[in-house]
């Protein structure tokens, strides 16, 4: 899942990108609205995070903005005002759920996972099956019959991708856009290497066969041949 966080404050914002890291998040910052609408413009996320109080175009705005450009990607605004009209102005500004601050770190995660449940093109059920393998999007786990595989957190993320769309063939562009953020490098290898960590993980439970390479095409994760 590729996420974009708008947050000014920047320590905030670091504190804030390193725990939905750790969740299988890759993440971009935008530290003004500006940004935020160049990024939303250029890169296809799964879900947007905003702070509504911004030092150029507030989080109502960018909102707005986005919206009226066609960007139809959830959108969860961040707001120490808790105030009612100001909740109301940002959920009619386009936004699809919003957060007071303080939070607690596991509310935005739970909050971000509905969103994508229920997102215009229903990103993430809580469970995936392919085969023999069961992906829990909640616990960000994933299984082979009795064998839980032992993924690392960006590997989770990648297998998570290729499970959402199973059956299908994914290119490197595609992947690379929603797995990554953007730190990542066109010209390495750093896609195949972890094709083969996760076929080494799911050789654990005899599933390593899932994972097809479609040369010139991309990956498909699929029992079919």
């Amino acid at each position: 899942m590729r996420l974009l966080l708008v947050e000014d404050e920047l320590v905030a914002a670091r504190l804030l990108a390193k725990g939905l890291r750790d969740h299988a998040y890759a993440v971009d910052v935008a530290a003004d609205g500006a940004s935020a609408l160049v990024a939303a413009g250029i890169n296809d996320y799964d879900v947007i995070v905003l702070d509504l109080g911004l030092p150029d175009v507030d989080g109502l705005e960018v909102c707005r903005s986005l919206r009226e450009q066609g960007v139809h990607v959830p959108v969860l605004m961040l707001t120490a005002r808790d105030a009612v009209q100001m909740r109301i102005a940002g959920l009619d500004s386009g936004a699809d759920d919003y957060l007071t601050k303080p939070f607690d770190l596991d509310e935005l995660l739970a909050r971000l996972r509905a969103l994508l449940r229920r997102g215009a093109r229903a990103l993430v059920p809580e469970r995936l099956t392919v085969g023999p393998l069961v992906l829990d999007t909640r616990a960000q786990t994933a299984s082979c019959g009795d064998v839980r595989l032992p993924l690392t957190t960006r590997e989770y993320a990648f297998l998570e991708f290729l499970a959402r769309h199973a059956g299908e063939v994914v290119g490197r562009s595609a992947i690379a856009e929603h797995v990554w953020d953007d730190s990542y490098d066109p010209l390495s290898n750093v896609i195949d290497v972890y094709v083969q960590r996760l076929r080494r993980k799911l050789a654990l439970g005899g599933a390593e066969a899932l994972i097809k390479t479609r040369r010139g095409a991309g990956y498909v994760l699929s029992e079919a041949d």
